[in-house]
């Protein structure tokens, strides 16, 4: 990915489908604290990035890339209404993300996003079919109809003979498989992975982000991955480089 390449991201999408996924104006400033953050101004703010505007189009898979600390996690963090911008608005189809408030925000979550980080954050003492089926169990799903559900996203992952195994009788990459499950399982139409394969070796992580591929076609997801691998960030539809509280288009692929 050569910086002779690099333009600055449109907010309009490369893309002929229609923007799903929108923000206008993104600021992220953290307020003056003792800190040696590259990102701060001379007054000790944190600036992470200021008036950032891109869109992403329904259907698309996009990789962002960047160095640690400029703020990558902490956009996805705002794309899923877990952050609120300190300017800007984020929106997702119709629905400005930045006029939720905290209740409509957790229904917004397990309604259209599905979110997988670095760690796979599954609850110990459940199994692994029990872990899919949570977010269906919050919406309030029958316990039955909640597990029939999750028994199908554990096939999808190729994980359906581990499905009343605890996370610690897992492997590193069968607990990523069912964190994946457990995102898809509500039907989500955005995916935000957050490093999905920084913690696995290098046979595993191609097997985890090759089925991320594989479950973005087949389910007509709009997808979105923060990564430091550079050969899994070309496989993507679109590559974007935050920088300098910018976002810079690498690669349209």
């Amino acid at each position: 990915m050569s910086d002779a390449s690099v333009q600055k991201a449109d907010p309009i999408s490369v893309s002929d489908a229609p923007a799903m996924l929108r923000a206008i104006g993104l600021t992220k400033i953290y307020p003056a604290i003792a800190s040696t953050s590259r990102n701060a101004s001379p007054s000790g703010e944190v600036v992470l990035f200021r008036n950032l505007d891109f869109s992403v189009a329904a259907g698309e898979m996009v990789a962002i890339v960047g160095e640690s600390g400029t703020g990558k996690s902490s956009l996805l963090h705002l794309l899923a209404a877990l952050d609120r911008p300190t300017a800007g608005e984020v929106w997702l189809g119709d629905t400005n993300l930045c006029r939720l408030n905290p209740c409509q925000s957790a229904e917004f979550r397990n309604r259209d996003v599905g979110y997988v980080w670095q760690f796979h954050y599954l609850l110990p003492e459940f199994t692994a079919l029990e872990n899919v089926a949570m977010p269906l169990l919050t919406r309030g799903m029958g316990h039955a109809e909640a597990l029939q559900h999750a028994r199908r996203w554990l096939d999808e992952v190729g994980l359906s003979t581990r499905a009343d195994h605890r996370s610690g009788e897992l492997s590193g990459g069968e607990q990523q498989r069912v964190s994946l499950a457990r995102a898809l399982v509500t039907g989500p139409r955005l995916l935000l992975a957050d490093e999905p394969t920084g913690d696995l070796d290098g046979k595993t992580a191609e097997a985890v982000f090759s089925l991320i591929q594989k479950l973005h076609r087949e389910h007509l997801l709009t997808s979105v991955l923060v990564t430091h691998n550079p050969e899994f960030a070309v496989r993507c539809g679109r590559v974007l480089r935050l920088r300098d509280g910018q976002l810079q288009q690498i690669a349209n692929c």
